[in-house]
């Protein structure tokens, strides 16, 4: 393994071993591959791995089906579908995690600094109570997750001062605003049907996502995704300061505003058709700084595809783990809390 070491920066006086980005991409990539082809074995239907690559290769090559119908069904209509969502999703927060830390040069941020978990509950919330379908819930989650961002960044602007503050006190005042509306629809909300319906919603679930949901919501993930990917050698100038890095002719203001929404869309999407998912932008992101260290363009693929294999399993453990599917975002706060609590024990002397 080669050594990576970080003297001195934003993040605080920490040092890392870590191998390169290349072959930690590559060590990644094969991990999740075989996640993939493994996790269509998981569940109350057993299936094993020779049956998944055939099923999978039949539909895209000519062959015999020499298996049951029912097979092809759980494999492609029931599994592919979730198998799909989890890794897209975790790819998705890991990433727009990755993003916002080194935009606000903090360690501590996470993809819904700006309010698109409490805006995105906030309009699911809303369309229950109007009693709207799966598809107008999904709508109204997303609308609400980007209006609250939306206002963040033009209150943010209003601030006088240093842009990237201003922007996080913003962040966290809207967020408070959208908590109280969707404390205000839990309070007002039927207690037998809709509040059980927000409360399932707020928790997080793969269990319902099928392939026009992933359709719609792939879309705006994968264009964000290629953004930020593109843009990523940029965010090792911004995490000089915002000085040097106009010196260095980088236009603060317009990254600034494109990670934004590039990380805001593929959160809103995320969180539109999988509900709030916490810890996986939080923590994720410094497992890929152990790894590949803090350098992005080595460190925003390789939380990407940590986050992708990280849902996963979590997803499929959620699906076999007891007799009833465990809400996903219950697992990932159980297990994200104690190893966030773990990283912060292990840095020397704490984050700046």
């Amino acid at each position: 393994m080669a050594k990576v070491s970080l003297r001195q920066n934003r993040f605080g006086p920490i040092r890392f071993r870590g191998m390169g980005g290349v072959s930690a991409a590559v060590v990644l990539a094969v991990v999740l591959a075989a996640l993939f082809i493994l996790s269509f074995a998981v569940g109350r239907y057993p299936i094993s791995p020779i049956d998944v690559v055939r099923v999978l290769a039949s539909h895209v090559m000519p062959m015999d089906h020499t298996w049951p119908e029912i097979l092809d069904t759980v494999v492609t209509q029931i599994r592919l579908p979730r198998i799909l969502a989890a890794m897209l999703v975790g790819a998705s927060l890991s990433l727009a995690g990755a993003s916002f830390q080194g935009l606000f040069r903090n360690p501590l941020v996470s993809p819904d600094i700006l309010g698109v978990s409490l805006g995105a509950g906030f309009g699911a919330a809303s369309a229950i109570l109007l009693s709207g379908n799966i598809v107008a819930i999904q709508a109204s989650a997303f609308a609400g997750a980007i209006a609250a961002v939306g206002i963040s960044y033009v209150v943010s602007k209003m601030v006088k001062g240093n842009p990237t503050l201003s922007l996080i006190l913003a962040g966290m005042a809207i967020s408070a605003l959208f908590g109280a509306l969707l404390s205000l629809m839990k309070y007002v909300a039927d207690p037998v049907d809709q509040l059980p319906a927000i409360t399932y919603w707020l928790m997080g679930s793969l269990a319902a996502v099928n392939m026009r949901d992933l359709l719609f919501a792939s879309i705006p993930m994968v264009g964000g995704i290629v953004v930020l990917l593109l843009i990523r050698w940029r965010f090792n100038v911004l995490s000089m300061g915002e000085e040097e890095a106009i010196a260095l002719g980088v236009d603060t203001g317009r990254l600034r505003a494109i990670v934004i929404v590039c990380s805001t869309a593929i959160t809103a999407s995320a969180v539109c058709i999988s509900g709030t998912i916490g810890w996986v932008g939080l923590v994720i992101p410094h497992v890929g700084r152990m790894l590949v260290g803090p350098n992005h363009q080595r460190l925003l693929p390789v939380s990407l595809l940590l986050g992708a294999a990280y849902l996963l399993v979590i997803d499929d453990i959620c699906r076999v783990a007891a007799s009833i599917e465990i809400p996903i975002g219950i697992l990932t706060a159980i297990v994200g809390a104690p190893f966030f609590v773990y990283l912060l024990n292990r840095s020397e002397k704490g984050w700046a």
